[in-house]
């Protein structure tokens, strides 16, 4: 069985006064990033955003599950029902609409005897570097990314504002909403959330893992240096990584933001969003 090292991790907020709705956790054994959706309306849960509460949740019951033997999808199943079991017990009130249900994106590697299992929901990715190969990505953010990007940009044009307005503007908000109702539905694709149905919908795969394996497990957000910046390739953004450090690589995305602040050169719904990134090696 292989094992996993953390090199490095980053997680940032997209606004310091505000909730990071981010959340990672790493294992000799698995890694895993989650995404909390930006909320659409007031928190049903205790604290300020159900958005961060899921995430964390999500990532404690994930890795426990794993280190208590669950396969991966089991641990998928099993933290999803636990999380429908909190929501219904701590929420202040039923959800009125699919959209002020808490959903996330997420990117799971469990170690297994060949190399590691990936699994996902939504726009989370996996860079994966084997010596002497060329980079592969696990995941569907990249073209994700490109379709946001464009429909931002529609929005905007089309109420005469700026893209990255924020995304709570009457204009953008009704257009959000009427999306995420079609959370975990063929039509809407399917998320991480209190929803254990969704669990039957998770994108997987397996993949080889040699000795000196690389995994870069990201947020869209911060794959955002390669989607919609295209200030990386895969390859280039791996060497930077290795080289100057995810931190410095959090810097430099934040320097861009803050140098296009309305999403005029890049659309976008906000300035900036929370970026998470974990850099693992295969041992």
């Amino acid at each position: 069985m292989i094992r996993f090292e953390l090199i490095d991790s980053l997680s940032i907020p997209g606004d310091p006064d505000k909730p990071n709705d981010d959340a990672f956790g790493v294992l000799e054994t698995a890694a895993v990033v989650l995404d909390g959706a930006t909320s659409l309306c007031e928190p049903l849960m205790p604290g300020k955003s159900d958005a961060a509460w899921l995430a964390q949740f999500g990532a404690r019951r994930l890795l426990a599950h794993i280190n208590d033997g669950d396969t991966p999808r089991n641990a998928v199943r099993h933290a999803m029902e636990e999380a429908e079991q909190s929501f219904t017990a701590l929420r202040r009130r039923a959800p009125a609409a699919i959209y002020e249900m808490p959903v996330a994106s997420m990117m799971l590697i469990a170690a297994s005897e060949a190399g590691f299992e990936a699994l996902w929901f939504g726009d989370c990715a996996a860079l994966v570097k084997r010596p002497g190969e060329p980079v592969t990505i696990l995941g569907d953010t990249l073209a994700k990314r490109e379709l946001e990007a464009a429909r931002v940009a529609r929005l905007a044009a089309k109420h005469g504002l700026s893209p990255a307005a924020g995304h709570n503007r009457p204009e953008y908000l009704n257009a959000l909403r009427r999306a995420r109702n079609y959370a975990n539905t063929e039509k809407g694709g399917w998320v991480f959330g209190p929803d254990p149905r969704a669990a039957d919908h998770v994108a997987a795969k397996a993949a080889a893992a040699p000795e000196g394996t690389l995994v870069l497990l990201a947020t869209d957000s911060f794959l955002a240096l390669i989607s919609d910046y295209r200030r990386y390739d895969a390859a280039a953004l791996f060497t930077a990584a290795t080289s100057l450090g995810l931190e410095k690589l959090g810097e430099e995305l934040r320097e861009i933001e803050s140098g296009d602040a309305y999403g005029t050169r890049y659309p976008r719904f906000k300035t900036s969003d929370d970026a998470t990134a974990l850099l693992v090696r295969v041992a």
